[in-house]
């Protein structure tokens, strides 16, 4: 889980797995791990949308409901929900791959 949480390359432990905030870089500058080979896809966005969502409705009619603020109060709802993105699509996207890499998990290929 540490190593996901860092963006870890699951190989080498190097630091090397994203170029940005959630791009995955090509391969690993340490062992040269292709992290292109990898399908990711879109899982972790997909349930993200949903935890994420979850998170932000409830706490947004939570304040609603106990503080009756402002309507612009809620706009501090924008950043928290771009940063639970951000961070969630690193973690899901990271453990994704760390589980594929460890299970040898390849796709389109007939296991012998």
């Amino acid at each position: 889980m540490a190593a996901t949480l860092a963006g870890s390359c699951p190989r080498c432990g190097g630091k090397t797995l994203f170029t940005g905030w959630i791009n995955f870089a090509d391969k690993c500058r340490g062992c040269g791990l292709d992290f292109a080979a990898f399908n990711v896809g879109d899982g972790p966005a997909a349930f993200l949308i949903l935890i994420v969502g979850a998170i932000l409705v409830t706490g947004a009619i939570t304040v609603e409901l106990m503080f009756t603020p402002p309507f612009w109060v809620h706009l501090i709802w924008i950043p928290i929900g771009l940063g639970l993105t951000v961070f969630g699509l690193r973690v899901g996207k990271a453990m994704l791959l760390a589980q594929e890499y460890t299970h040898a998990a390849r796709e389109g290929r007939l296991q012998p």
